[in-house]
């Protein structure tokens, strides 16, 4: 990364070529022919050459008027582009079909272009592409499709390569050229991990070719295409990288959810049956049901209750299982006592300008005894700082590059399991008084660093003491042992305020419900959890006062 970006008018070129030497140094036996002479090529280009290639690279869409390609420190684009139509990576004569044309010509443009076709010049662009859709089917380049439109279009040839590099590189396509920018303009900054020569998100050629073929089915399920067209494309997948297995059994998790939407139960069972992912069960166990299969729904149930998978899968399988019983004719079980909560009911005036949290929060705001709106950021943000050295610990397979926001296996079964010894550290601290001293020294030296827990927009110094004077260190280890369990289910549903008495070193959580709403699944089993431990914690319910009352 360049040091100062904005002294420097070709950081971006400097940044791709990071890349670059990133994947030749730790990729280059995953790189192809086409890859390795690309790179190779590169860098023997006219500066001014590679960075109109970088530029438009990192630009939206592939194709690219001469007259929008100006940029001061590559001067003329003409003659900056020559290298590249040369090398074939850019064609100014590349046939465009109907659809492109539309996407780079304004309406004026279109209107003079397919005058003699247009009858009513006034309707809007897309409305205009409809007519003109039926008529003009076949694929021509920009001069011939608007020969009077003085310009020219360059027509990106390696954007898929690019995109591979990007892959590799990120170990993912949703992070992009961006997060070069962000980070040198100090928008985001990352937490520097030692990377290990083994720790990368693809393995072998392999998995870049996995991950882009599941990339591609998950595209064509979006744009709508047959499910029955994506599932054969996702089981022809030979894979052997567990983090690649993930994301097939997530898609495979969502077109058993396709299914379940067309009615298709079988074909959603079926899918479900050979799912890994979690929920995939409990779904299966849905179906059964609603095929009328109550028997082997039981079974499975019975199964599942025995060694649940998670407390959600838990909670679901409470309900389900009185259901069945009677279906089958078996005796019920009783049920066990509600979770008592304590209640809040306040009658308050509504304020458009403020959500139902902020009201309460207003109304119970005192100077002895402050509110604050966390929701679930207080006790995540608290866990990220006393546990940061486990979480960011350079195991392999956790940190491919150095734009990660968190460890690429946080969801994994086995990220607790792989890092105890380091969880064990932190959350011992708790024990004495040593933890207040490791959150506040990271509060200091990680401040805006990057974080899949610590939310720095809502954590200031003011709320961080008084969660330290005010939360007992019991409560925070019950708390953080809970998230550890399911990461991905337990960080959210925590109650939504946090009232503290600094004086009295004592709190209490609020969860608030406007008119209507209702505790969800993850709020409830919160809500249980903290009884369990004996951490005070309310439910306001509130309605809307009449105007003038």
């Amino acid at each position: 990364m360049t040091t100062a970006p904005l002294d420097d008018p070709f950081y971006y070129l400097n940044n791709f070529q990071c890349v670059l030497d990133w994947l030749t140094q730790r990729y280059a036996d995953l790189l192809d022919a086409q890859e390795r002479a690309f790179i190779d090529d590169f860098v023997r280009l006219p500066r001014a050459s590679r960075a109109l290639l970088v530029r438009m690279v990192m630009r939206k869409g592939e194709h690219f008027r001469r007259s929008k390609l100006n940029y001061g420190e590559i001067g003329d684009t003409e003659t900056a582009v020559q290298p590249l139509l040369e090398r074939g990576w850019v064609r100014d004569d590349l046939p465009l079909t109907l659809e492109s044309v539309f996407g780079v010509l304004q309406k004026a443009e279109i209107v003079q272009a397919f005058q003699a076709e247009i009858v009513q010049p006034k309707l809007k662009k897309a409305e205009l592409y409809e007519q003109l859709a039926l008529l003009f089917v076949e694929p021509r380049p920009f001069d011939q499709w608007c020969p009077q439109v003085p310009d020219r279009l360059y027509s990106l040839e390696v954007m898929a390569l690019c995109d591979r590099l990007r892959l590799m590189f990120f170990g993912n396509l949703y992070q992009d050229w961006s997060e070069f920018v962000l980070a040198d303009l100090g928008i985001f900054s990352y937490e520097k991990v030692e990377f290990h020569a083994d720790s990368r998100g693809l393995r072998s050629r392999a998995d870049v070719d996995g991950y882009l073929h599941l990339h591609a089915a998950r595209q064509a399920l979006e744009v709508g295409e047959e499910v029955a067209w994506v599932l054969e494309q996702v089981n022809r997948l030979e894979i052997d990288n567990p983090w690649l297995e993930r994301r097939r059994g997530k898609l495979l998790f969502q077109l058993g959810q396709y299914r379940e939407r067309e009615e298709d139960l079988a074909g959603a069972l079926a899918i479900y049956q050979s799912c890994l992912y979690p929920g995939a069960r409990l779904r299966r166990i849905r179906v059964l049901e609603r095929l009328g299969e109550h028997e082997a729904a039981m079974a499975l149930a019975s199964e599942a209750q025995a060694a649940p998978d998670t407390a959600e899968e838990e909670q679901h399988l409470q309900r389900i299982l009185p259901r069945l019983r009677r279906r089958l004719g078996l005796p019920a079980v009783a049920r066990s006592a509600p979770t008592p909560v304590t209640r809040l009911d306040f009658n308050l005036s509504f304020e458009p300008d403020e959500s139902v949290e902020q009201r309460v929060a207003r109304h119970l705001q005192e100077e002895q005894a402050p509110v604050h709106y966390v929701e679930n950021t207080l006790v995540n943000s608290l866990f990220g700082l006393l546990c940061w050295p486990a979480i960011f610990a350079p195991l392999p397979g956790a940190f491919f590059h150095p734009f990660q926001s968190g460890p690429a296996d946080l969801h994994s079964e086995d990220f607790h399991a792989r890092r105890a010894e380091l969880f064990e550290d932190c959350l011992r601290q708790l024990s004495d008084q040593r933890y207040k001293q490791t959150i506040r020294q990271n509060f200091v030296a990680k401040w805006g660093v990057q974080s899949p827990f610590v939310f720095w927009n809502v954590l200031t110094e003011e709320l961080l003491e008084q969660a330290l004077a005010c939360l007992p260190a019991e409560h925070l280890k019950h708390w953080f042992e809970r998230l550890l369990l399911d990461i991905k289910a337990n960080r959210a549903g925590m109650p939504d305020l946090i009232q503290f008495w600094p004086a009295q070193k004592t709190y209490r959580m609020i969860e608030v419900k406007g008119p209507g709403d209702r505790l969800q699944d993850n709020q409830l089993r919160w809500l249980e959890f903290c009884h369990r431990h004996q951490m005070p914690v309310t439910v306001c319910y509130v309605q809307w006062a009449e105007p003038g009352a």
